[in-house]
């Protein structure tokens, strides 16, 4: 009799698990891409080690980090095709890199070409004219009217020539060796 029970509790057990019928309604994940970036210095074409190469999708909260490895690149598979993200790079002694990029194959690969920072900008040094052709004409008017009505100061605009003059007459207010 037990034999008898046991084969009516199997076929029960194998009837409930060959039905189609599931407790939440599943939903595949959609299709992503593989993308691989590469940083490279722009001088020299080397890899860059370390890289922080973060990935944000547009409309989404937060991101993705990853750090290139010791030929330059970061891989991630992640994210889904037809989908639009912000690349951004950021590397220690190097410009911030930063694009958008449409994700519509499902293998992609980006190759940065990372620069040394350039020069900072100063009001205090003469700048080409190409450099303030982006100027609007009107702050240039009124930049021009303040110069011309405000005295100049020449131990103000020139304070490394006063300091020159100070060490060239020994004796005024400095202790003197001996």
């Amino acid at each position: 009799m037990t034999a008898a029970a046991l084969l009516v509790a199997a076929g029960l057990i194998v009837s409930a698990q060959e039905s189609s019928h599931r407790g939440r309604k599943y939903k595949p994940p959609p299709p992503t891409s593989r993308i691989e970036v590469t940083i490279l210095r722009s001088v020299d074409g080397k890899p860059i080690v370390n890289a922080a190469v973060i990935f944000k999708l547009m409309g989404d909260k937060g991101n993705m980090e990853l750090k290139t490895n010791e030929d330059g690149k970061a891989v991630i598979d992640v994210l889904p095709i037809n989908s639009d993200v912000e690349l951004q790079v950021i590397a220690k002694g190097f410009q911030t890199y930063g694009e958008d990029y449409k994700i519509d194959k499902d293998q992609m690969a980006i190759e940065v070409k990372m620069n040394r920072p350039g020069e900072q900008y100063s009001l205090y040094k003469q700048h080409d004219q190409k450099a303030d052709a982006g100027k609007s004409p009107d702050k240039d008017k009124t930049g021009d009217a303040n110069k011309e009505a405000a005295p100049k100061d020449a131990a103000k605009d020139k304070p490394a020539e006063s300091a020159k003059q100070n060490d060239a007459e020994p004796g005024k207010g400095q202790p003197q060796p001996q």
